[in-house]
């Protein structure tokens, strides 16, 4: 049975950190920014004019969903730059030569982009600290929840990291796919706002299960059963990993 290679995932890990670091001001300073704007356009400006949701004033309300908005297109970017780099370099065939298993490069790689997704998320709750009071029902909940969405995410962003044949094509998934879903799954508003058929059509949208499974650990209350979906988000998940061993099984762009 081969010895796990923890300095060799721990190199990867590091290498892509350090690739962070050295534009960590623009990485923080940006959704920070942008945090701050959108609470004042839509929590001053128009969450004054509008009711509590569910008990949840407005401001409060969309905080989960603008930390899930960011998470998503931030797992995407740090995991599909960080795999595509070597492919457009060619340095993948040093990495694919080293010792090294599937599952040890995968771990490096999604491990340092779910960390710098994370940390995003985290910056993103304290900025929204300074215009209200955020209180979480379920913290350690919340932690795990965030840590899955970004892994699950991540992975995805691997992915399209390998498929992308150019820095063109990775930006189509998240820019074309990903943040329209978002934006239509609930971030400012909850889906029993909307009439039929709209609400049920939403139900079809996979990324309205992530953000009331996540809105859920925050308030306690979500438009979608929490069990539902943490189901969901399994699921997601496991179509990732099974897409994941089927690019290292085959090769897929990688040996090409």
């Amino acid at each position: 049975m081969a010895r796990f290679n923890a300095r060799g995932v721990w190199a990867i890990y590091r290498f892509e950190m350090q690739r962070f670091g050295r534009t960590l001001w623009t990485g923080l300073a940006v959704p920070a920014i942008t945090t701050s704007l959108y609470f004042i356009v839509f929590g001053s400006a128009i969450g004054s004019r509008m009711g509590a949701i569910d008990g949840v004033g407005y401001a409060a309300f969309i905080v989960p969903g603008l930390m899930m908005l960011s998470l998503f297109n931030e797992s995407i970017f740090n995991a599909s730059f960080g795999i595509h780099m070597p492919r457009f370099t060619g340095t993948i065939y040093e990495l694919l030569s080293a010792p090294l298993s599937a599952f040890e490069t995968v771990l490096g790689y999604v491990g340092a982009a779910a960390s710098k997704a994370v940390i995003v998320a985290l910056v993103i709750l304290a900025t929204a600290n300074i215009f209200i009071d955020v209180h979480i029902a379920h913290p350690v909940l919340m932690l795990a929840y965030l840590l899955l969405v970004a892994t699950t995410f991540c992975l995805f962003g691997f992915i399209v990291g390998i498929w992308a044949k150019g820095f063109e094509q990775l930006q189509i998934i998240p820019l074309l796919v990903v943040t329209p879903l978002t934006f239509l799954g609930g971030v400012f508003y909850s889906i029993d706002m909307l009439p039929q058929p709209w609400r049920t059509l939403t139900l079809f949208n996979p990324v309205v299960y992530l953000i009331n499974g996540f809105r859920w650990t925050f308030f306690g209350t979500a438009d979608v059963d929490m069990a539902v979906s943490l189901g969901m988000t399994g699921l997601f998940l496991a179509i990732c990993l099974a897409l994941v061993w089927l690019i290292f099984r085959t090769g897929y762009r990688l040996k090409a």
